[in-house]
């Protein structure tokens, strides 16, 4: 008996194995309100992707025009926090849209513990990648778990725009919706932008707490006593985010990821001036092992990484060029730590240089230059391989060109280190890092140091 026997027969026709152009069906994984998704191998590429497919007694000009809107919503909104549509179209008379395959959907992760670190972070890419739908006066309409994609490299993305709704004001609409994360607004056929805030608020809350509150919202919520362990600064963010009245709501996820980024910064500060009570582990001549692992590390990458910041999960050092910690792996896009430049990134929070056109770590717009000067700098040790780039200069680790957000394509080396990251070519500090912290894949267990 297969996993699609009792099912009927519009969404039992496709079978494990079964070829559908050039995909093979490996597994049904979900079922929406009119379509099921398929993992599947793609036998050319090969790789594994996510294949949505409409029920076939569904396929009317109504549902189709409804799946065509998706499709091109999703497809107007290039952002990593955004699910991509791989490929669009009619095979042996079903419409089939492929997506990139994702580990699970936050749903299935809450079922396992989050830290308040993990659980900040998906907030932080879930309210990323609403912000690009709203400056595109799109509203989502259905943030929830579900609708939210996990991703190896620590990338939370957004999908199933199937019941959004585009326009720049208040919104006349159905009071379409999941039940528990619907705003009282949108449940009225009144949705907006901050419709989506209370959505990511109720979403924020169950990662922090374990818990999805009921009407009424009367604070304190259930589970406000875990909410509490986060910070007043994080409590008071998700606070407003989950206001009744929307007025008293941000008016977007723009400003609702803002709060929260100024949140982590000053609780971040905080850490740092208090100091974490550690018990610390000694070796047999009294030494904590730890900090003299730190001493030889700094060392070893000493003229190549600053280490101005340290890691907020584990405490250990951290270079603000990097994406992921390389002792700890933790993701962190958005980085809030001491800077050697003059200025940040509105959309990563990494340093910047007055006079550059781009930020040279994230694939963001433009962020100046904000100054006519042009400013020499010792760090400039790469070049632009663009040939018609107006500086082609390059701070190290840079991942993208300043002057015209080129990518760059050269695998940077830490010098006295030898090894390399095997997904990214990046160099890594072997015998020190277990992820690579610049890409955030693993490395060989690094073996303990006295």
């Amino acid at each position: 008996m297969t996993a699609f026997a009792g099912l009927p027969m519009a969404a039992s026709s496709l079978r494990p194995r079964q070829r559908l152009g050039k995909y093979r069906i490996v597994r049904r994984i979900g079922r929406g309100g009119y379509a099921d998704v398929f993992e599947a191998m793609d036998t050319i590429e090969g790789v594994k992707v996510a294949l949505k497919v409409p029920f076939a007694d569904v396929q009317d000009a109504a549902t189709l025009d409804e799946v065509r809107r998706e499709i091109r919503l999703a497809a107007g909104l290039d952002h990593p926090n955004v699910l991509p549509v791989k490929n669009a179209d009619l095979i042996d008379g079903r419409l089939v849209i492929a997506y990139p395959l994702g580990v699970e959907s936050l749903e299935r992760r809450l079922s396992r513990r989050m830290s308040i670190e993990r659980a900040l972070d998906i907030g932080e890419q879930i309210l990323d990648g609403l912000s690009c739908a709203h400056e595109h006066g799109i509203v989502h309409c259905d943030v929830k778990p579900d609708n939210v994609l996990l991703f190896e490299d620590g990338t939370a993305r957004i999908t199933d725009f199937g019941i959004a709704k585009i326009g720049y004001q208040t919104l006349q609409a159905s009071g379409t919706g999941t039940v528990g994360y619907m705003a009282p607004e949108q449940a009225m056929g009144r949705p907006s932008r901050r419709s989506d805030v209370f959505a990511a608020g109720m979403v924020l809350y169950r990662m922090l707490t374990g818990r999805l509150p009921s009407w009424p919202l009367a604070w304190p919520l259930p589970g406000h006593e875990k909410l509490r362990r986060a910070g007043p600064d994080v409590t008071d963010v998700v606070r407003k985010a989950l206001a009744v009245d929307p007025r008293k709501r941000y008016r977007d996820a723009a400003a609702m990821l803002r709060a929260l980024r100024a949140a982590r910064r000053r609780m971040a500060k905080r850490r740092r001036t208090v100091g974490p009570a550690k018990r610390t582990t000694r070796d047999t001549a009294g030494r904590d092992w730890r900090k003299v692992r730190a001493q030889q590390y700094r060392r070893v990458v000493a003229g190549a990484l600053r280490h101005d910041d340290d890691c907020p999960a584990c405490g250990e050092p951290f270079d603000e060029r990097m994406t992921h910690c390389p002792f700890c792996g933790i993701h962190r896009p958005y980085y809030d730590g001491p800077t050697s430049f003059p200025a940040r990134c509105d959309r990563c929070g990494r340093g910047v240089k007055l006079d550059w056109k781009f930020c040279a770590h994230c694939y963001g717009g433009s962020i100046g230059p904000a100054s006519t000067r042009t400013y020499t700098d010792r760090r400039y040790v790469g070049r632009c391989a663009s040939p018609t780039c107006t500086r082609r200069v390059l701070v190290p680790f840079s991942r993208y060109c300043p002057w015209c957000r080129t990518k760059v394509r050269r695998a940077w080396r830490l010098p006295r280190c030898h090894a390399r990251c095997p997904k990214c070519g990046w160099g890594v500090a072997a015998g020190f890092w277990s992820h690579c912290g610049f890409c955030g894949t693993p490395l060989p267990t690094p073996r303990r140091r006295t």
